[in-house]
Parts: structure tokens; sequence; C-alpha cells
């Protein structure tokens, strides 16, 4: 007996999204399924690599795999989803060039993940830097190194502190990663800048509750905070920044400072896109998920990642609310269990339960210095800095990516850091329309 073909419409195509959409081309057989990914961006981004990424130990390329070079059996859509109507089993799409067309499915795969939480304080959106994909990464480095050009150069001494004082708001996996790679970078390059002592750099955390790093034992959490505070880092806990105008930093506890480097990662919030679809949601505006990564409430609809409330089963005893926290570790392996349930359905069979007890967790501390704690066991050091290494190159998505982050680290063990600021990329015609203004201004003199 013929059966027809179902379509799947995966939305979004980061690790869950480029993890599933892998795994099924894999599994399906030849007519069972077609599949189509859609996503903003061609690539898929391996976020824990961020913090490397804007300290120069690896290239910015290396953590992204474009999704058509893996999904070749997929048909891959580079545009936004703008509405889902589950109800008719259709999807909007918004492309690039602005156009709209609509897809007709059988099966939708929700993996849109998150985006940035931002909160209204006033500057924030003119002079936080978020920290969410490889391009503020990139970026980030970038706008450092420059900072310390421009003060090695000025004979202004409010604005050369200005320029040397750099703060990370949100003291999570992300901001104490990015904070400490970062610093590390600009201690190296201070080398090469006579005028720039490790003394005259101002190293600011703002954490808005009493402790950093949630996800560590506390004992693990101070640990790191000692660390920081020897390093120089100032640490404010139970503060919130009140306002960030013109790059004037006011945080609740009365400390008053300029800066023109303020890097944002206050947390994460699931993909706004949500509100567009008539799928259920939780408090928390996540897509509300049953244990085997089925949307509740409705047929042929499936969630993972960060988009996705899915019940924790290893916490459900002691609290039956208890959802995956949003991190790497549940995101890899949500991805194995939703396309194994996507063929599951498909062929009419049993699905299985997402089921993963949280292993521990580790964090960078910068080059050679990171904290780890796993199954109860607490390290520090090198070997918790390995540990970080190790777990996040065997998670990275694709062979060839894993060769090309372990070949950067190899030449990073035999050469120097790279101190060379491109922030030029960012505005390509600037140095033309800088000519063009001389060219003008010597003409009219």
């Amino acid at each position: 007996m013929h059966t027809k073909s179902k379509h799947i419409l995966i939305v979004g195509g980061g690790t869950v999204g480029m993890s599933t959409a892998i795994r099924l081309q894999k599994k399906l057989r030849a007519g069972e399924a077609t599949i189509t990914v859609v996503d903003p961006l061609p690539h898929m981004t391996y976020l824990p690599f961020l913090p490397e990424v804007s300290a120069g130990s690896i290239d910015p390329r290396h953590i992204v795999v474009p999704l058509r070079t893996v999904l070749r059996k997929c048909t891959v859509i580079t545009g936004n989803v703008s509405k889902v109507e589950h109800s008719s089993r259709r999807a909007q799409i918004t492309t690039p060039d602005g156009a709209t067309l609509w897809v007709d499915y059988d099966i939708l795969v929700m993996t849109a993940g998150s985006v940035a939480r931002t909160l209204p304080v006033p500057g924030l959106a003119d002079q936080g830097i978020m920290f969410k994909t490889v391009t503020e990464a990139a970026y980030l480095r970038d706008h450092v190194l420059s900072r310390l050009d421009h003060a090695s150069t000025t004979d202004d001494a409010a604005l050369r502190q200005r320029l040397l004082t750099f703060v990370v708001i949100g003291g999570g996996y992300a901001g104490i990663e990015a904070l400490a790679e970062l610093q590390d970078m600009a201690r190296f390059a201070i080398r090469y800048y006579p005028k720039i002592t490790a003394a005259d750099m101002n190293w600011v955390l703002v954490e808005a509750t009493d402790r950093i790093m949630p996800e560590v034992s506390p004992k693990m959490g101070r640990y790191t905070i000692e660390r920081l505070t020897k390093r120089g880092i100032k640490v404010h806990l139970n503060t919130r920044a009140e306002s960030l105008v013109d790059g004037n930093v006011e945080l609740s506890d009365g400390t008053k400072f300029g800066s023109d480097t303020i890097v944002w990662t206050a947390g994460v919030k699931a993909n706004p896109m949500l509100s567009h679809t008539d799928l259920p949601v939780d408090s928390r505006g996540r897509l509300h998920c049953s244990a085997t990564l089925e949307v509740v409430g409705v047929t042929n609809a499936f969630g993972a990642g960060d988009i996705s409330a899915v019940p924790d089963l290893s916490k459900i005893d002691d609290d039956p609310s208890a959802t995956c926290s949003p991190s790497a570790q549940h995101a890899v392996r949500q991805a194995k269990v939703l396309a194994d349930n996507v063929v599951a359905l498909v062929r009419g069979k049993d699905l299985k339960q997402y089921s993963h007890k949280y292993a521990g967790s580790v964090a960078s501390l910068g080059l050679h210095r990171g904290v780890a704690d796993v199954y109860g066991m607490k390290i520090r050091g090198w070997p918790a800095w390995m540990m970080h290494r190790g777990y996040h190159v065997a998670k990275m998505p694709t062979f060839s990516r894993k060769v090309r982050i372990i070949a950067d680290w190899t030449l990073a063990a035999f050469f120097r850091r790279e101190i060379v600021a491109l922030d030029q990329i960012d505005h390509p015609k600037a140095v033309a329309a800088s000519v063009r203004a001389l060219e003008s201004a010597r003409r009219a003199s």
C-alpha cells in the first residue's frame, strides 16, 4: 500500500534544528518524507565557543556550519518564519528581500532557539553590545582592541579612562566566559602599548542576583568570584544597571562611571516569533512541550531547545514543574530524541521520552583557567579548562569543524595571539569616504 510522503518543516537551523535535520535525512527512507529547514541565517553557530571567538582563540568561521553543506537531502530556505497556522498546517516565510511565501507541511518541528533578554534600561539599545551571534563576538574583539589603540594615542585623561573601562552585565556562563577571555586578550595586547598597563584597565562585572553562574555549586561560584577579583575585576552582586545613556553607567548601588564598552549577557528568552503562531506557550513565552517533545494540546508538532519548555524528568519527583535548562548539554541530546520521535511518528510507532540527568557544568575563566562541577566533583584551574575544551569540541557538529578548531588551538600553542583589529570590516566604505572628504577639503582650501 502506497503511503503519501510527509512534509516536515523545521523552523530554526541552530544546534537543535540542524542536528535534527541531519539525523532525519540519515534515518528516513526514500519516499517517506521531505524536509524543509528555515532559518534567518544560512549557517548554524555553536554558541559555547563565542567567548573564544571574541578572544581570537578560534577563527569565527570555524564555529559555524553552512546548512547547505550538511543538509544535502533537505530544502534550506534563508528567511524568517513570520507566522505559523498549525490548525491549517501552513507557515508564512519572509525572505531577505521582503517577499513572503506560504509553505504547507504535515509535521512541524519548532527549534527557533532564543534571543537576548533585554530590559528597559535607558541607553541599553544604543550602548549595549549583545553576545548571541558570531558576528557580535567578532565585533567585540575588534572593538576592545580599537579602544586600546585609541587610548594609547589620546592625552585626554577622562577619555582614556572611559576607553579603558570594560563592563559586562550578566553573571551567567556567557558573561563570565566573555569577560575572562576578553581580559586575557587585552592583557596580552597591552605589551605592545607602552603607554598602557594592566592597572590602567578597569574591568567590571554586574550581576542582579547574589551569585554568579547558578549552574555550578555556590562554592564554585564563590571560587570564581575570588579568581576574578584576584585578576583585578570588580564584581557587583545584587546590583542592577539603572542607566547606560551615552555610556554613562549608573548602577543601583550608587556606582557611576563612563564606559565605551558595555556587553549585555543578562540571560535569554524564547524566540518571540512564537507570538505569531497558534501554538500553546507557558508563562515565560516558551513552547509548551511534553517529555516526548510533542507540543501539548496539538498533533504533529514538536519542539526542543531554548524555545521549548520540556519537563526535566530527572527532577520531577522533587519539582513536578521543573523544565530543562537552556543549555548546549540538553540541546544536543534533545535533537537525537526529537529526530527519532519524528521518524517514529512517520512510521506509526511509539515515541520515547526525553530524560537526561544533568551531568554538571564546565566553564572557562580565560586561558588555562576554568571551573567544573561534574557528577559532584569540583575541579578548578587547568584540568577544568581542558575539560571545558574537550567537552565542547566533542559536541561541535561535523568532523571538519572539530578538526579546524583543534588546529586553531594547536597553532595558538606555538604562536602568539593575533591582536589586529579589523573593525573596518563593519564599515567597508569608510576609508573611501574619508579619502573623498580629505580631497574635498583640499580643493576647498
